[in-house]
């Protein structure tokens, strides 16, 4: 604080000291009506003296400004501690033969003199001064490029706790198990049991890995740093493993204590063998991750928690017992952590009596914590802006069709479109009915929402593990009712069905390349990696043309 504060009056000098001398020049030059006059040597003067072209000489200390007969004024210099008339003497020129006026200095001219000689001297002073400042906070900003930008969590903040997270039982359940290690470790070194060094917490967005980090936060009483998997990497060489032992020198020197790395993925890729070489900045980032959490220095005071969303990228290395001992995944919320998560959020919203969360959670299937709350603020706006009192479950819907659609949009059709638009989702409604074991139709729509022009919205009744193959092939025969509307009713089609086509190309080609559903057999025909113990290879080619 004191830097900036220092640097800040630094730049308000600087700029005051330019406006002070642009004020004092504009001052001396309104003081100066004649202007720049030429200057003439005094032996000229003189001679001019003596021709008798001279009329009048204002002395003004050491300055002499001469105004001819022919009203022409030049500006001569001599001698400060010599008189005009003794100087005139000695040269043989009789002083009465011009007019000789003797000028005062008053005190704001003096000062004036004296500001005007002084002030370009001293903001040459700061100016260098500032330089040398900024030259000294660039080095200082150069030698910090390794030290770690970890953030270490305030105790006088808000805490998340335990009772925060929903939804995620089986996880909770682990890092509690773990923060107790670090609360009461007697009772599992007395067992013969140690600390586990890592967990990484894998799972789509939005289902509550952050979340789960601060609950940790909260509930250890430990230091906690945090720190985001892209904030080591820079454009210098070098930098990225000097952090990772900066960060884990501060965490060490706070034992015990926790590091977690949000989006680890972004410097713990799977590393590639490849015939090229060269050096890879996030490479050696990772392999310092490596050496610190487990290598020839043991590492048995400081926990590591890590969060992503792409495990599959992870590098075999990094995952492996003995650094990341624990891999713990979250899913999507069930039906009954979909309620619990519900009430969580509502807390401090108005609803109407009788708010059936288990009929909210039942239409919500699919939705993570993150679309939960997101959804129930957008409930909460929505009743705001049309001016109610409480929340009611019209609201929820809304809001819950805007998370997964996005806003309804007001634009202008022509009965044309509209009629498509209607046809096209009333083939996919119509399909939907016939099929077995299909989902009912929710909402239908010919009102715009994102890039749609209709929708037809069939939400899971019930959370759905498997997948079967007439399920599969009812899907896509409701996606493609729209299509076979189109031709049907306007023996045309339109680009309105791209969407469903590329839902339902999608879902035919996991049937067949993956999940082994058709006439070909259960084979997989995906691409295939090859990892071994020195990391992925480039030369992994897919087994089928692309």
């Amino acid at each position: 604080m004191f830097e900036f504060r220092l640097q800040f009056n630094l730049k308000n000098i600087v700029t005051f000291l330019l406006i002070g001398f642009i004020i004092l020049s504009v001052i001396g030059n309104l003081s100066n009506p004649n202007g720049i006059l030429p200057e003439q040597p005094f032996t000229t003067i003189i001679n001019d003296i003596k021709d008798k072209k001279v009329s009048t000489i204002e002395v003004e200390d050491s300055k002499l400004t001469v105004t001819y007969a022919d009203g022409k004024k030049v500006v001569s210099h001599k001698e400060p501690q010599d008189s005009l008339y003794t100087i005139l003497e000695k040269a043989g020129v009789d002083p009465k033969t011009v007019e000789i006026k003797v000028k005062d200095l008053n005190a704001g001219q003096m000062w004036l003199g004296i500001i005007s000689n002084v002030l370009p001297l001293v903001l040459t002073v700061v100016f260098f001064l500032f330089l040398f400042r900024q030259a000294r906070g660039a080095q200082d900003s150069v030698f910090s490029f390794g030290q770690s930008k970890a953030r270490v969590w305030n105790k006088d903040l808000p805490k998340t706790t335990f009772a925060d997270v929903a939804g995620i039982d089986e996880a909770k359940t682990e890092v509690v198990e773990i923060v107790d290690f670090l609360k009461n470790p007697a009772k599992y070194k007395a067992l013969g049991a140690r600390t586990p060094k890592g967990v990484i917490l894998v799972g789509p967005s939005g289902t509550g890995k952050t979340l789960l980090a601060k609950a940790i936060a909260g509930e250890a009483k430990v230091p906690f740093f945090s720190i985001a998997g892209s904030e080591f990497m820079e454009m210098l060489v070098g930098v990225g493993a000097a952090r990772v032992r900066d960060l884990f020198a501060m965490a060490k020197k706070s034992a015990p204590a926790i590091i977690f790395i949000d989006e680890i993925d972004a410097i713990g890729r799977m590393r590639s063998v490849g015939i090229m070489g060269g050096h890879d900045e996030r490479e050696q980032t990772l392999n310092q991750i490596l050496v610190e959490m487990d290598g020839f220095e043991p590492n048995t005071t400081v926990l590591v928690v890590a969060a992503t969303n792409r495990g599959d990228l992870l590098d075999p290395a990094l995952t492996r017992p003995g650094r990341f001992d624990r891999r713990i995944t979250l899913d999507l919320p069930d039906i009954q952590g979909r309620q619990a998560i519900l009430k969580i959020h509502s807390k401090g919203k108005p609803y109407v009596t009788g708010m059936d969360w288990e009929k909210v959670a039942k239409r919500t299937v699919g939705f993570s914590g993150a679309d939960l709350e997101n959804m129930l603020n957008e409930s909460a706006i929505l009743a705001a802006r049309n001016n109610k009192k409480e929340i009611d479950y019209l609201d929820i819907e809304e809001a819950a069709t805007k998370v997964k659609l996005g806003p309804e949009k007001k634009r202008l059709q022509t009965d044309a479109d509209r009629k498509m638009t209607a046809y096209h989702e009333a083939g996919h409604a119509i399909v939907n009915f016939y099929s077995q074991g299909m989902d009912r139709v929710h909402r239908i729509s010919i009102v715009s929402r994102g890039m749609a022009l209709g929708y037809t919205l069939t939400p899971p009744e019930k959370d759905r593990l498997h997948e079967t193959k007439s399920h599969l092939i009812n899907e896509m025969a409701t996606m493609m009712g729209g299509r076979a509307a189109e031709e049907l009713i306007f023996k045309d089609v339109t680009s309105g069905a791209a969407n469903d086509i590329d839902q339902a190309t999608r879902i035919a080609r996991y049937m067949v390349m993956e999940f082994g559903m058709s006439k070909l057999g259960p084979m997989n025909f995906g691409p295939q990696m090859d990892i071994t113990e020195w990391g992925k290879s480039m030369m992994d080619q897919p087994s089928i043309s692309p």
